[in-house]
């Protein structure tokens, strides 16, 4: 997947003043935008994620920026994620939790998407390792090219975006049967990505 500076502003930098490290290799790469950024003004409160705290652990998080964005779909298909209920999760322990960013691909998703990233980069959100955001079709067919570009321009402040289709079988209620090809690559880059132990000096 192609990655591009983040088209919210000109000049992006790390919360620490670093330059964004090289990710490690067996790893799907992150963009530039990897951390919250100086600068960046947090979205009216109106606009906000809430937090929530949760007991227990997850090797990923999965945060719907609004109602019907398919946060507990996507939970359902990647191994030890967990749905957040439309909240940043925050820990018990204390730790630093794994979240992946979902919406549908509709103006209401992706404003709502929007607005969670901009609560991520301005530092009003809780300390999470953001992973990227999954844009997933609101219904079947090509998504139209207006919101395709919309799509893009929301997903260059996270630090990946995944595209992923319309599925038909799910609004059958036919959860078994094997996702398409762009789910597959997804599951694959998120279970690689949420078992990926962390080094000193890197971005995932």
């Amino acid at each position: 997947m192609q990655q591009s500076l983040n088209p919210w502003i000109t000049r992006p930098a790390t919360a620490d003043g670093a330059e964004p490290a090289t990710p490690d290799a067996h790893v799907p790469p992150a963009a530039v935008i990897s951390a919250p950024l100086r600068g960046m003004v947090e979205p009216d409160a109106a606009d906000r994620l809430a937090r929530r705290t949760f007991s227990g652990s997850a090797a990923l998080w999965v945060t719907g920026t609004h109602g019907g964005s398919g946060e507990n779909r996507i939970a359902d298909l990647i191994d030890g994620a967990r749905p957040a209920d439309h909240c940043w999760p925050v820990l018990q322990d204390g730790s630093k939790p794994r979240v992946l960013l979902v919406c549908r691909a509709d103006m209401r998703g992706l404003t709502a998407a929007q607005s969670a990233l901009t609560q991520w980069a301005s530092g009003a959100a809780p300390a999470v390792d953001l992973l990227g955001l999954a844009v997933l079709a609101d219904a079947p067919g090509k998504i139209p090219k207006p919101l395709r570009d919309f799509a893009a321009i929301v997903g260059g402040g996270a630090p990946r975006l995944w595209t992923l289709p319309w599925v038909e079988a799910w609004r059958h209620g036919d959860a078994t049967r094997e996702p398409a090809r762009e789910y597959q690559r997804f599951i694959t880059d998120l279970t690689t990505l949420a078992t990926t132990t962390t080094k000193p000096g890197t971005t995932n």
